[in-house]
């Protein structure tokens, strides 16, 4: 008799252990990839770098009487038109409705003056009441020991064009120079305080946005961190000598670098045109500005000749002041690209009175230095072209008319992206109020803010040096 086999049902897991762990993991990992979605499928090409910053950076500053700044606004306004240009928008309003001392007076209208505007509105920002300053990266304190870096409030560009506006041509001399007095005075002042001889002034922040301001006192601030709109006035080559030889006139290479500086806009003096607002552009390249330049500026004359017949090219003598102001923000919104060459110094305010315009820059230098580079990328938006290039014949214009309507569409939504970031203006005629979070002040800090781990090192360093050692001063420049 066969053996009766009963079957005996097997009885399996519900999950086996790999299975079991499977679904753990994804229990996990889903939420993860979830919680990072928004870096995995940001924009692969991002036009503003968010790097994280933290909170702000404490800002103490000195202690500097009201005539070397609210006061000198005060004089401003008090004082003759100036001398350099025969339609000064300010001219109506010297000598009548003058602020009350207690105020904020307005900065001029003066074109030559405002495009370096940066020192008003960076001191604004700090006079601002803190209820009002929730958005302002700068934070104020109001002991030095608090300080991350001391902000010396010198209105020093307009101490400079003051000068430079009387018609005495007095500037490069010191005697009978309100300018030099003014200088003198304020180096007096900080050098004395217990700030500056804390870090041999190394973290006091200078506003010298127009290239020949603190012209007679450079080397006594050459370590401190200098917020300028390029290093021409600084790195200066004449082709002669004042000996008439061929050696080249230079300031010293130690007293800037990217790496202690700050580079900062020059303010826009143009209006800015929403892209909602845009419409078909009629030329090809346009320019407005003076032929003769010196120096670096040489390359504009050159280029004009080579580019004043060129079909699409419309080259303008002249400055953006009252008189040519229409004319230049017709050029700009009616030309596809605007030209940027060197002047007296490698960059100026055409550069971000283009932006403004969304006419595409077309920047032609081998050294130039820009404002906030690392948290933007210039190449999204600009065309840069080497001086050997633009100076070959017929060069230039044949390489621009290569770009696309779709090149230029893209060149020009990148462009809108930023304008922002290089305005100062808070919208109050006395300066003080609410900056805009990602306006051009909160950049300029943002900026110094990189730099004062670097400062904080160089004083520590500095106090350990043994008594009478001396240490020549290096530029590690990059």
């Amino acid at each position: 008799m066969v053996p009766k086999i009963t079957s005996m049902a097997v009885t399996r897991p519900l999950c086996s252990v790999s299975c079991l762990f499977l679904s753990f993991s994804l229990v996990f990992i889903i939420p993860l990839l979830f919680f990072f979605s928004n870096f995995l499928i940001s924009d692969p090409n991002p036009r503003i770098s968010h790097n994280t910053f933290q909170n702000g950076i404490n800002v103490f500053v000195a202690e500097l009487p009201r005539s070397l700044n609210y006061g000198l606004l005060e004089k401003y306004w008090s004082s003759s038109p100036d001398s350099r240009i025969p339609n000064d928008p300010d001219r109506p309003t010297r000598k009548t409705n003058l602020p009350k001392p207690d105020k904020y007076p307005p900065y001029p209208e003066n074109p030559l003056i405002k495009q370096y505007s940066a020192e008003y509105w960076i001191m604004g920002d700090l006079e601002t009441p803190p209820e009002n300053r929730a958005g302002s990266f700068a934070k104020r304190v109001f002991s030095e020991s608090d300080a991350d870096v001391v902000f010396v409030p010198f209105f020093a560009t307009l101490s400079a064009e003051m000068e430079l506006g009387n018609g005495k041509g007095s500037f490069r001399k010191k005697s009978g120079n309100e300018d030099y007095q003014r200088q003198r005075q304020v180096l007096d002042f900080v050098k004395n305080t217990q700030a500056w001889k804390r870090s041999n002034g190394r973290d006091h922040v200078f506003v010298l946005t127009d290239p020949v301001a603190m012209w007679h006192v450079r080397e006594e601030i050459a370590l401190s961190i200098l917020l300028v709109v390029d290093f021409g006035g600084w790195f200066r080559q004449d082709s002669k000598s004042s000996s008439g030889t061929s050696l080249p006139e230079k300031i010293e290479h130690t007293q800037v670098s990217v790496i202690k500086d700050v580079i900062v806009p020059y303010t826009h003096l143009l209006p800015r045109l929403d892209l909602s607002r845009n419409q078909r552009r009629h030329s090809l390249l346009y320019f407005k500005g003076a032929k003769h330049r010196h120096r670096g500026g040489l390359i504009r004359e050159k280029l004009w000749d080579l580019l004043v017949d060129e079909d699409g090219v419309v080259m303008e003598e002249g400055f953006p002041n009252a008189t040519g102001r229409e004319q230049s923000i017709r050029g700009m919104r009616n030309s596809e690209f605007c030209l940027h060459p060197a002047g007296d110094t490698p960059t100026s305010c055409r550069l971000f009175d283009a932006i403004q315009s969304l006419c595409i820059p077309v920047i032609v230098s081998d050294t130039i230095e820009l404002p906030f580079e690392g948290i933007i990328d210039y190449s999204e938006f600009s065309v840069f072209v080497s001086v050997s290039d633009a100076l070959t014949p017929k060069w230039l214009a044949n390489h621009l008319r290569r770009f696309s309507e779709r090149d230029k569409e893209t060149f020009r939504s990148r462009m809108a992206k930023v304008q922002r970031v290089f305005v100062y203006d808070n919208g109050q005629a006395d300066g003080i109020g609410p900056v805009q979070p990602d306006g051009a002040v909160n950049h300029i800090w943002k900026k110094v803010w990189e730099k004062v781990p670097m400062v904080k090192e160089a004083v520590i360093r500095e106090r350990r040096k043994p008594a009478g050692a001396s240490v020549p001063l290096r530029c590690q420049c990059i």
